[in-house]
């Protein structure tokens, strides 16, 4: 009879123990904070600490088993590397990231878990790198880039194009794309923005042939648009997206 007392009263505290470390923790209880605790029913309430062997990855902050408050995430060393604030489990106000150094790199604005209004990214001086605009998770053309000692860079690549026309010999037209600068690497979409943003489900991906992007257009005996809508999206200097957009007219109004 006594052992069956111990083994009721030990098997409460073990699952109580459990409840409090936590699925996913890879340390064990001694180097969670002591002061969390856990609400019935509800799920865990306070803040977790993950660990690759004694090195700290991430704390969150719990509230009934979901994210509630302040993330951070750590470099090899120990260092702040990033920062989210999470209201009912959703990112919310604005994303940080930071140099080893401890100066801001990027800042994003966050709305229900989406990217939504002006990222910034910054030098280490502190002074403003870039700005990229956002809606609802999708990028708008505007992007601003600066030098180091704040000037605003203005000179971009652009879309340049040519056409072979074979339309009276086999009915087809061929729209050769490239962009002023062909060092930098470049993809093409065909169609326009949708509402303002970059919506990757409303262009088509024009995808390179041996190094090569063209479009084929073919004589279809049926009225058609007489332009091509083209968006490139052309990586720059600081690893960024610059959409360059051009509207090219069509030798014939029948190509499909």
């Amino acid at each position: 009879m006594k052992i069956f007392n111990i083994s009721f009263i030990v098997l409460p505290v073990l699952l109580l123990t459990y409840g409090c470390t936590g699925k996913g923790s890879l340390k064990k209880e001694s180097k969670v904070d002591t002061d969390t605790v856990t609400v019935p029913d509800t799920g865990y309430t306070g803040i977790k600490k993950f660990y690759n062997q004694d090195r700290l990855l991430w704390e969150v902050n719990f509230k009934n088993g979901i994210r509630q408050g302040e993330m951070k995430t750590y470099y090899q060393g120990g260092q702040l590397y990033q920062t989210y604030w999470y209201e009912n489990g959703l990112r919310e106000d604005s994303a940080r990231w930071y140099y080893l150094e401890g100066q801001l790199f990027r800042s994003t604005p966050m709305m229900h878990d989406t990217v939504d209004g002006t990222q910034i990214q910054y030098y280490r001086n502190g002074r403003k790198k870039a700005e990229i605009n956002y809606i609802k998770g999708f990028r708008t053309p505007l992007l601003k880039e600066y030098t180091r000692d704040g000037k605003l860079i203005s000179i971009y690549p652009e879309i340049a194009y040519s056409i072979n026309d074979n339309y009276k010999s086999t009915g087809k037209v061929r729209i050769n794309l490239e962009i002023t600068d062909k060092t930098r690497k470049v993809k093409f979409y065909r169609g326009e923005f949708t509402n303002g943003v970059f919506d990757t489900t409303k262009v088509k991906r024009i995808k390179p042939v041996n190094g090569k992007t063209f479009l084929d257009l073919k004589k279809s005996g049926t009225p058609q648009a007489d332009s091509i809508s083209i968006i490139a999206a052309i990586v720059t200097d600081f690893g960024n997206n610059y959409l360059n957009y051009k509207k090219i007219g069509l030798p014939y109004k029948d190509l499909k």
